[in-house]
C-alpha cells in the first residue's frame, strides 16, 4: 500500500475517533429477492488477528460455496475498524468484520443507518489487550510490576478503541497514573517508540507483534492479568437481513468454515499466507507472532491466542455491555446501552444446531516458531 494511501485511511480513522460528522442517513440498498445472485461489498480487517476469518473467506473463497451461482463479492480491506464502520453507515459496504468498540458504535447510529451484530468471530486476551514499553525499561518480575512501572510515565493508544477501555482499566485496578495518556495512531506509536518518545503503549495484533519484531518494544502484559477479553465481530446492515436472510445465513456457513479452518494447525501456514497477500508492511514472521507465538504467563502470554464462539455467549454479552459502558463514558456513543435487537443471535445459533456444533466452535493453540518455515 502506497505512502499517501496509509495517510487517508489514518485520516479517515482520526475523523472517527474525533466524532467528524457521519454520512447522511444511507437509504436501504436493494439486494433483490431470496435466491437471486447477490453483489455484497464486505469490509474486513487483515490488520486486526483477531478478525482474520474475514481474510480465510476471502484467501479461500469460501462464499462460491454457498451464495446463490452468479453472485459476486468484493472485499475491501479496513486499516482500522472505524474505515469500515463508516462504510457499512453510508450505504458502501454491507458486511464487517470488526472489533468490539467499532461494533458497538455503529450499532448505536441508527439515525444514520441500522447496523447489527450477527456473531462473535474471535475472543482473547492478548490481541487487542497488549501492553507494550521500550525496549530500555528495566526487567519485571510479573505483568503487575510492569504496569505500575507506567506511574508517572508517557503512554499511549488509540482512543475509543479497545485498547483504550483495556488501558484504562487496568489503570484503575492498579492505581496507575501515567504522566501523559495520549491518543495516537498505530503510525504514530510506531514512530514514538523508535524516537525514544514513548514509555509504554497498548496495541493490538499483529501490530503489537510487529513491533516486537522489529526491536523497537518489548511486551510486558495482557489481559490476563485483571481477566479481561477482548473481541472481534460481524456486523450487518439491517436491510440485507431484512431483505435477503438467505444471504445471511449463507454468509456465516462461509464464516463458520473459515473459523474452523483457521483453528485446524496443518492450515497455520496456509492462514498466514493469506494474511501476508492481503496486508501491507507485515512479514511472514510477524504475522505468525501475532496469531501462533507462545508468549511467556508473565507477559499475558496465553496457550489459546485465539477462541471463536461464533455465536452470541454469555461472555460476548458481558464484553458488549463493559464496552458500551466505557463508550458512553467517554462520550463515543450517546446511548448507555444497544437497542434490544441490536445482537441478532439466532441466525449463528439455528446455524451451530444445524451443524451439530457447540461453541466455541475453535480454538487457536500457540505453535511452534519452528513450523513457521
Amino acid at each position: 500500500m502506497r505512502l499517501n494511501v496509509w495517510k487517508t485511511l489514518q485520516a479517515l480513522v482520526a475523523a472517527a475517533a474525533l466524532g467528524a460528522a457521519l454520512p447522511a442517513p444511507a437509504a436501504d440498498l436493494d439486494y433483490g429477492r431470496p435466491g437471486e445472485p447477490v453483489h455484497l461489498v464486505v469490509g474486513f480487517q487483515p490488520y486486526y488477528t483477531e478478525a482474520w476469518t474475514g481474510v480465510v473467506v476471502n484467501g479461500l473463497q469460501l462464499w462460491r460455496k454457498y451464495l446463490p451461482p452468479g453472485s459476486t463479492v468484493e472485499f475491501q480491506a479496513g486499516l482500522q475498524g472505524a474505515v469500515i464502520i463508516n462504510a457499512l453507515l453510508a450505504g458502501k459496504e454491507s458486511l464487517g468484520y470488526v472489533g468490539d468498540t467499532p461494533a458497538i458504535i455503529g450499532a448505536t447510529k441508527r439515525s444514520v443507518a441500522d447496523l447489527r451484530i450477527v456473531a462473535n468471530i474471535g475472543l482473547g486476551q492478548d490481541q487487542c489487550n497488549v501492553f507494550l514499553v521500550r525496549n530500555d525499561a528495566p526487567r519485571f518480575t510479573d505483568q503487575k510490576a510492569a504496569v505500575r512501572w507506567l506511574n508517572g510515565k508517557v503512554v499511549a493508544v488509540p482512543k475509543g478503541s479497545c485498547t483504550d477501555r483495556f488501558a484504562q482499566s487496568v489503570f484503575r485496578q492498579e492505581n496507575v497514573r501515567p504522566s501523559d495518556y495520549l491518543n495516537q495512531s498505530i503510525e504514530v506509536i510506531t514512530s514514538g517508540f523508535r524516537a525514544g518518545k514513548l514509555d509504554a503503549a497498548v496495541v493490538w495484533e499483529p501490530t503489537a507483534s510487529k513491533l516486537i519484531v522489529d526491536g523497537l518494544a518489548r511486551r510486558v502484559a495482557g489481559g490476563t492479568l485483571i481477566g479481561d477479553h477482548d473481541g472481534a465481530f460481524l456486523e450487518v446492515r439491517a436491510d440485507l437481513i431484512r431483505q435477503r436472510p438467505d444471504i445471511v445465513k449463507d454468509w456465516l456457513q462461509a464464516e463458520l468454515d473459515a473459523e474452523l479452518y483457521l483453528a485446524d494447525p496443518k492450515n497455520a501456514r496456509n492462514v498466514i499466507r493469506f494474511a501476508k497477500e492481503q496486508t501491507t508492511g507485515f512479514t511472514e514472521r510477524e504475522l505468525w507472532a501475532s496469531l501462533y507465538h507462545a508468549y511467556p504467563a508473565d507477559v499475558g502470554g496465553v496457550p489459546s491466542r485465539l477462541s471463536v464462539p461464533f455465536v452470541i455467549t454469555d461472555q460476548t454479552q458481558a464484553l458488549i455491555k463493559a464496552d458500551t459502558a466505557f463508550l458512553y463514558s467517554i462520550k463515543s456513543i450517546d446511548v448507555p446501552q444497544l437497542p434490544r435487537d441490536a445482537v441478532v443471535t439466532s441466525f449463528a445459533q439455528d446455524l451451530l444446531e444445524e451443524r451439530s456444533l457447540s461453541s466455541p466452535v475453535a480454538e487457536v493453540q500457540t505453535l511452534p516458531d519452528s513450523q513457521a518455515h
